[in-house]
């Protein structure tokens, strides 16, 4: 301990954010943004969601989330720091292997709520380990990444999308559909036969 510093013997209050992020939203960093001013640090923990197909490769959305996140810390250095990781398996465990005083939730309205206390229950009685929720801004209220994920999909209007997505994912998103290999398509044939 260096002279003139006090131990407090405080435990530093770490959250993660997990999704899967595909894509991340500004509904997402608006989550993110807020709770910076509630923790000592956070991790934007990218999961994989088997039930789900996907956009992006984990590697993809972890390129743009800690692109993301390094623009946020530097137009907003006030509030915690944020690191952006991969994980696979259970988000619980992920959470106990990094030592997190909570798991970090964004709710956008009462469904939401429905579903994620009953997984912050189970977190707290299988893990010990808290939620925190942070509401989402009004104007995010309907951001769903799987929604943005049947317009890509589909060929619908990116640009249009620019009041709840990043630049940076709309550039990926057309580049993916201009991409004669992408799975997009496969991906629009998937959301048919749901």
């Amino acid at each position: 301990m260096s002279q003139g510093s006090i131990s407090t013997g405080r435990r530093e209050h770490l959250a993660i954010y997990a999704g899967s992020f595909d894509p991340i939203t500004l509904g997402h960093l608006d989550v993110l943004r807020r709770a910076r001013r509630l923790f000592d640090g956070i991790i934007l923990a990218i999961g994989r969601n088997p039930d789900k197909p996907s956009l992006f490769s984990p590697e993809e959305r972890q390129q743009m989330a800690q692109l993301l996140v390094d623009e946020m810390l530097e137009a907003d250095p006030d509030g915690c720091t944020v690191r952006v990781e991969r994980y696979n398996g259970l988000t619980v465990d992920f959470a106990r292997k990094v030592k997190a005083a909570a798991i970090l939730r964004g709710i956008r309205n009462i469904t939401d709520l429905a579903a994620e206390t009953q997984l912050a229950i189970t977190n707290r009685q299988v893990a010990d380990i808290e939620t925190v929720f942070i509401v989402t801004g009004e104007q995010f209220a309907f951001t769903s990444s799987s929604l943005i994920q049947q317009i890509a999909a589909l060929g619908g209007p990116l640009d249009r999308l620019r009041s709840i997505v990043p630049a940076l994912v709309i550039e990926r998103m057309k580049a993916k559909a201009a991409d004669p290999k992408n799975p997009l398509g496969k991906l629009a044939q998937d959301r048919l036969v749901e």
